[in-house]
């Protein structure tokens, strides 16, 4: 054999030593990635932790109110007569601790989403609510136990009541929202987002 045709055979078995090598590599890597791709998932599941806390909306009455003022001001005075339109939300709520420490309710929203955007509503305290009844006593709503006012709730424990809001808004603008969800806050803990799952009733 001569030395050139030698070469050229040497070169070929090179050539294929390389090709084998790179296989190995590529595979290699790619058994490599789906190791650290499933370790990664594995930590993720493993280090998720379920909410703190779970609940529900039990009822929601909606009653629009049209006020018109007295015409008198604190002291008695004469003054001019303006009205104004409100939409009052009245909300049965459960929440429940799944954890294993206390949760303390920092505040409650509601979030109408009218034409214009969202609008937000707080939970009014419980002698809020009561005092709604003493103000029309004749509104066509159920006056039930409050919920009580920056709660706190302990490990396992489930706490129920209602709490009422308001809106700003007209009827018409309320009969034309395309969302209502609430969201319960709680201190040093995520917020839970709720979405009524039950029909509301308005009066």
């Amino acid at each position: 054999m001569s030395l050139l045709k030698q070469e050229e055979h040497d070169d070929a078995a090179l050539g294929e030593e390389l090709t084998k090598g790179t296989s190995h590599v590529v595979l290699a890597g790619v058994a490599a990635a789906i190791l650290v791709t499933i370790a990664v998932g594995l930590y993720v599941f493993l280090s998720e932790k379920p909410p703190p806390a779970t609940g529900e909306i039990l009822s929601v009455w909606v009653h629009p109110q049209h006020t018109v003022s007295s015409g008198y001001d604190a002291n008695g005075e004469a003054m001019a007569k303006e009205d104004f339109d409100q939409v009052m939300v009245f909300t049965r709520i459960r929440l429940h601790n799944r954890s294993k420490v206390p949760l303390f309710v920092s505040q409650i929203t509601v979030n109408a989403t009218l034409a214009d955007g969202i609008h937000t509503a707080y939970a009014r305290t419980p002698g809020q609510y009561d005092q709604v009844f003493l103000a029309y006593p004749d509104i066509p709503v159920p006056h039930e136990s409050a919920l009580p006012f920056d709660a706190t709730i302990a490990p396992g424990q489930t706490i129920e009541g209602t709490f009422v809001s308001n809106f700003g808004i007209e009827k018409a603008q309320w009969d034309a929202r395309t969302g209502l969800n609430y969201i319960v806050g709680f201190q040093y803990q995520p917020n839970l987002v709720l979405t009524p799952k039950v029909t509301i009733t308005e009066q």
